[in-house]
């Protein structure tokens, strides 16, 4: 083996891929909340009510961005084991979603709510994305052949 070749082992090596807030999805709430504050005067809602609300509407939605941009940033593992990490924690029932360039990673937490992860094509390059979708196949145990009935 030369000195520059990598060092292969039996075991899957670990995935560590970076979570931080999206850009993207922070420019989408932004946007909805501005659609959303100027959907209402052109609603059936009488025309006082429907201004009253604008101004409800936008901080609700400006403080869903606000939340979504103060997250902070974190750390997702699987290792050789086939264990989930987020951020140094092993976690139950980690489950993968893919959306086209999207991925969500859900687990539930040690109270048995239900977390996740996103992560949009600007936080996840197509390299780092391929590493988590071959890392995520082996969380899956492979399906036992059926057995015929004799």
């Amino acid at each position: 083996m030369t000195p520059n070749s990598p060092h292969w082992s039996g075991a899957s090596p670990t995935c560590r891929i970076e979570w931080h807030p999206s850009r993207w999805l922070l420019a989408a709430l932004i946007l909805l909340s501005a659609l959303a504050a100027s959907a209402l005067p052109a609603s059936g809602l009488p025309a006082p009510l429907a201004w009253m609300l604008v101004p409800v509407v936008l901080a609700c939605g400006l403080a869903s961005a606000r939340r979504h941009w103060r997250m902070p940033s974190g750390m997702v593992a699987i290792d050789a084991q086939r264990r989930v990490l987020v951020d140094g924690v092993a976690v139950a029932q980690p489950r993968l979603h893919w959306r086209g360039p999207l991925a969500v990673l859900s687990w539930r937490d040690v109270r048995g709510r239900t977390r996740h992860r996103t992560w949009w094509p600007d936080t996840l390059p197509p390299a780092r994305r391929r590493e988590l979708r071959l890392a995520a196949d082996n969380l899956i145990p492979a399906r036992a052949t059926p057995q015929m009935a004799p």
